[in-house]
């Protein structure tokens, strides 16, 4: 019993000196060896010892919301770096904590990633192993982490992936709409107008939309949607998932718009967006009408640009027939003068 006591004290103070020295070793005071700091973790009441890892940049993809959803390598990964970057250094540290891992924080984010950034080149290149992460997911996505993957990578450093949690890819498998062609769009802007010159701009993709959104601007960007897409477009609000809340919400935009608009969502929100119906195709008259009226307006190569756009012909297709009507528009003007001359 008194061995055991001594035994575990042992190890407690063992610990606290080797998350001390990593820490030192960060300050750029002097500290033992590496052999001395600390690399282990624990999954289910058993402690496991990672590996020193090879030093450069190691992105790690996190858990978005059950701190169960992390894989075992990830584990190592964590436990094993000299140093985790990571957003926010008390959300890091919660995950952390749950698996007893002691590996230093450093803040990398949107605010300080022009000055964190050379200074975590400067440590890979002394032979540092840098663990990448994000509050939530995968490291890249809606983050400034790829401004530090490619100067680590212009620099000659080794950079890894771990791949694991995404809400974009979670949000997709719960939605119930086409996954073989998506695009993800991010966050739509804030402002009401250039929110809808983007919506504007995504009308034109023929594939599966994927938004991050906030609860409060939920109501207003899917009223937008339902302007700029059609009010009939199916989707589906993926909110808090992972967590205990997890909640999909599925309908044309115009149901879920009003759906927020009488009840505020909370928390993550991801939104997932049909692609647009396929329309009948257009006739040869049709396309000839539209080209018509557009040439009445605007120049040779602007009507065949807009026609194209708005038909999905080949601009190539769309072009010879405005040559074509150009050409019979001007042979009927030169008739129709001769025989005014005749006259």
């Amino acid at each position: 019993m008194v061995m055991t006591t001594i035994m575990n004290a042992c190890m407690t103070i063992w610990r606290g000196t080797a998350r001390l020295t990593v820490m030192n070793t960060l300050h750029g005071k002097p500290s033992p060896s590496a052999s001395a700091v600390s690399r282990h973790y624990t999954l289910v009441g058993h402690e496991s010892e990672a590996p020193k890892l090879k030093a450069g940049l190691h992105v790690v993809a996190t858990p978005i919301g059950n701190l169960g959803d992390i894989t075992l390598r990830a584990l190592e990964t964590l436990a094993g770096a000299d140093l985790i970057a990571c957003e926010d250094t008390r959300v890091t540290r919660k995950l952390l904590e749950r698996y007893a891992i002691s590996t230093p924080l450093t803040p990398y984010h949107e605010h300080n990633a022009a000055q964190a950034r050379p200074a975590l080149l400067q440590k890979i290149a002394d032979g540092a192993a840098v663990a990448l992460v994000s509050d939530a997911g995968t490291p890249l996505v809606s983050d400034p982490g790829f401004k530090l993957v490619r100067a680590a990578q212009e620099a000659g450093h080794n950079v890894t992936t771990l791949p694991g949690a995404s809400s974009l890819l979670a949000a997709l498998t719960v939605a119930g709409l086409p996954t073989d062609q998506f695009l993800f769009a991010g966050f739509l802007p804030p402002k009401e107008a250039a929110r809808r010159n983007r919506i504007a701009e995504l009308a034109r993709i023929p594939a599966t939309l994927v938004l991050f959104e906030t609860g409060p601007r939920a109501a207003a960007a899917l009223a937008d949607l339902a302007q700029g897409l059609g009010a009939d477009r199916q989707a589906a609000l993926c909110r808090e998932l992972t967590k205990l809340h997890e909640e999909v919400l599925r309908g044309d935009l115009t149901t879920l718009a009003a759906a927020c608009a009488a009840n505020e969502p909370r928390g993550e929100i991801v939104l997932v967006i049909a692609p647009p119906q396929q329309a009948a195709p257009v006739t040869a008259a049709e396309a000839d009408s539209l080209l018509r009226q557009a040439l009445a307006r605007v120049s040779v190569k602007d009507a065949v640009g807009e026609v194209a756009d708005a038909t999905g012909l080949p601009r190539r297709e769309v072009y010879q027939r405005a040559i074509a009507l150009t050409k019979t528009s001007l042979t009927k003007n030169d008739g129709e003068d001769a025989s005014e001359g005749r006259k």
